[in-house]
């Protein structure tokens, strides 16, 4: 329990040397994003992708314009559909031109697939696998859960709801540490991902 608090009590502190925590998302434009529109609209002050409505023919993305390096990033999501239901937030991630996918670090959100680490488009694997027992105890099934994402140089942890879930550090001195924000709705049967309260903070 004391470690819990101690824990929730850090995320709340940021890193030396961070800047303010800056909007990323104002709540009512796209001011800041890119993306194909078709699959994204803005909903009780939240980015929703997706539909419940038609199946999700390709994952789509809807990325920021301007890229990132080091921060902590914390938003809140939550998914509606089936047990299907997947999407993610990407980090230090590009665009394929031409190409409706995108290549990067990948925060997952998905039955099974909370609080774990993908690499989408390059590896194409999980780089790192949340312990059941931990997301089974901190997600919030069907309502917001709060995502914190650090980036410090090679080392990207993962926290859900104040809990960590992936503690990784990059091996491959060829993977870039900068890239763009990007949030996901992955293909497939009808669902909707929401994101709300996007917020950077960035770290020296």
């Amino acid at each position: 329990m004391i470690k819990q608090l101690m824990l929730a009590a850090a995320l709340c502190v940021p890193a030396a040397g961070a800047a303010e925590a800056m909007k990323l998302f104002d709540g009512k434009t796209f001011k800041g994003w890119e993306g194909n529109l078709k699959f994204f609209r803005i909903e009780d002050g939240a980015v929703v992708g997706g539909n419940l409505n038609t199946k999700i023919p390709n994952n789509e993305f809807l990325c920021t314009k301007k890229t990132y390096k080091n921060f902590k990033l914390e938003l809140e999501a939550k998914l509606k559909g089936g047990p299907r239901a997947n999407a993610g937030i990407q980090i230090r991630t590009k665009r394929i031109p031409n190409h409706h996918e995108v290549i990067g670090y990948q925060a997952d959100m998905g039955q099974g697939w909370w609080g774990c680490l993908y690499d989408e488009s390059r590896r194409r694997t999980m780089l790192a696998k949340a312990d059941p027992a931990v997301i089974k105890k901190a997600l919030k099934e069907r309502d917001w859960n709060r995502y914190t994402i650090l980036c410090e140089g090679p080392r990207i942890r993962l926290y859900l709801n104040d809990t960590l879930t992936v503690d990784y550090k990059e091996a491959d001195p060829k993977i870039p540490l900068e890239g763009v924000i990007a949030l996901q709705i992955h293909s497939g049967p009808p669902s909707e991902a929401w994101y709300r309260n996007i917020r950077l903070t960035p770290l020296k």
